[in-house]
């Protein structure tokens, strides 16, 4: 049968011509056109004015660009880590049964699916102490930018104050400040003292207005925080909701945040199961039973079926397309689902006993290759006084942006964060090169 566009419209969203002349009449508009309002200089006119090439052709002009790229071995953290990622995580979340490209709306036909999104949540609740966790967050900094509209609608009086820590990172913290924006909210800065909170410094900025202390452990110096439990009762005293940064590995060796009086949890989940994809990330987000009805984005939960067996379902969904918009928690609609499995298998492949023995790696490795630089004339490493996890900061009496460079061309990327500091990362990643890092650092500051 043939299609004709006249009688039928759209395939994919059919109407007739009568029925978009009375729906354009309905809202007095003289055509579909002019719904929009694009300018003149962006508006599509009809080519690309790309070039058709063969296959061939194309995978030439992109090997040779790729090809342009230096060849480094990255030593880089500061919130983006890279761990390996077995190759089964690979296998089995690449099955066509978990390649959706929409959330698991329908439960009779993805039990599998939700399942293994249960098990993530459930991963979440044991390595935070938290009681609710989601699967639906994009990376840490909206996540963290979630805890601090959900501290503005729980707080039982008013208040406009997110104190967050001075080192945040960058762009963690812009994205905080877009959610602070639309909130009506504030986000001010509290110092830090040898890399840890200036708890006495933070105590005398706090105030009734407060309505939510950020603190991170690791930090994005990768110190280990020791005030948290102090810091979160300075939030309890202003009736503030204390939230608390990490990320799983790190969580698997540390006091669970919920036990030092996190009352929500963000960070980077998907530091495990991800690789480093310059961008692509998934949030953490677990919280408090309390604020069990504010959570953003979705909740995956279990009950039984109508043969009494066990079956999962999406049983919460605070979001502005499913409920009305004035009381929707969080606009956030894209679905992490498949990123949260990744996390997930990852973990599971790990067990308790890996993924232990991988954060404590973490702590080790990175120690020693603290003190080895350490005793590099010209390099104090670390220059915190603390414990850390996987990266540091080290001293250099060289400019640190001439110290960075000369790196980069003896084939070494690490961070310059300050005139004279540089961070240095340490995963099993880039382990193999940490003798020729170290000996690097000896050419470059002598």
């Amino acid at each position: 049968m043939s299609y004709s566009k006249d009688a039928e419209g759209s395939p994919f969203a059919p109407h007739t011509d009568a029925e978009t002349a009375a729906m354009l009449d309905a809202i007095g508009a003289d055509s579909e056109a002019a719904l929009f309002d694009v300018p003149e200089a962006i508006e599509f006119d009809g080519s690309l004015g790309i070039e058709a090439r063969s296959e061939r052709d194309i995978r030439r002009e992109i090997e040779a660009l790729l090809g342009e790229n230096r060849n480094l071995t990255e030593f880089l953290g500061r919130g983006t880590y890279d761990h390996y990622v077995p190759s089964l995580v690979d296998h089995v979340a690449d099955r066509s049964e978990f390649l959706s490209s929409y959330t698991q709306y329908q439960p009779e036909v993805a039990q599998g699916f939700l399942q293994a999104l249960f098990e993530y949540q459930s991963m979440l609740v044991e390595l935070t102490g938290l009681a609710v966790a989601n699967c639906s967050m994009y990376d840490a900094a909206t996540a963290l930018g979630e805890a601090a509209t959900l501290a503005s609608r729980v707080r039982e009086t008013s208040g406009d104050r997110v104190l967050v820590p001075d080192l945040l990172n960058d762009g963690r913290r812009g994205v905080l400040e877009n959610y602070a924006d639309g909130a009506g909210l504030t986000v001010e800065s509290y110092p830090y003292d040898d890399g840890n909170a200036d708890v006495e410094a933070l105590a005398d900025l706090a105030g009734d207005e407060t309505v939510c202390i950020y603190a991170e452990s690791p930090t994005v110096r990768g110190t280990i925080e020791e005030h948290l439990e102090e810091i979160g009762r300075v939030a309890a005293d202003h009736d503030a909701l204390f939230c608390v940064g990490s990320d799983p590995i790190a969580l698997s060796i540390l006091e669970a945040p919920a036990d030092l009086g996190a009352d929500v949890v963000i960070g980077e989940a998907g530091s495990l199961g991800l690789p480093m994809s310059y961008g692509m990330g998934l949030g953490l987000f677990a919280t408090r039973e309390d604020h069990l009805r504010q959570v953003p984005g979705r909740l995956v939960g279990a009950g039984t079926d109508a043969a009494g067996k066990r079956a999962y379902t999406l049983t919460l969904q605070t979001r502005e397309q499913h409920i009305r918009r004035e009381r929707a928690t969080s606009n956030i609609c894209t679905n992490q689902a498949w990123v949260a499995l990744r996390t997930a298998i990852h973990v599971a492949t790990l067990g308790p006993e890996g993924l232990v023995d991988l954060a404590n790696d973490c702590v080790t490795r990175t120690r020693e290759v603290a003190d080895r630089l350490d005793a590099i004339g010209g390099i104090d490493a670390p220059v915190h006084d603390r414990h850390f996890f996987r990266e540091f900061v080290a001293r250099t009496n060289d400019p640190a942006a001439t110290v960075v460079a000369d790196l980069e061309e003896r084939g070494y990327a690490i961070h310059a964060i300050d005139d004279h500091l540089v961070q240095v990362c340490i995963t099993e990643t880039n382990e193999h090169a940490i003798d020729g890092l170290v000996a690097a650092f000896e050419e470059v500051t002598r």
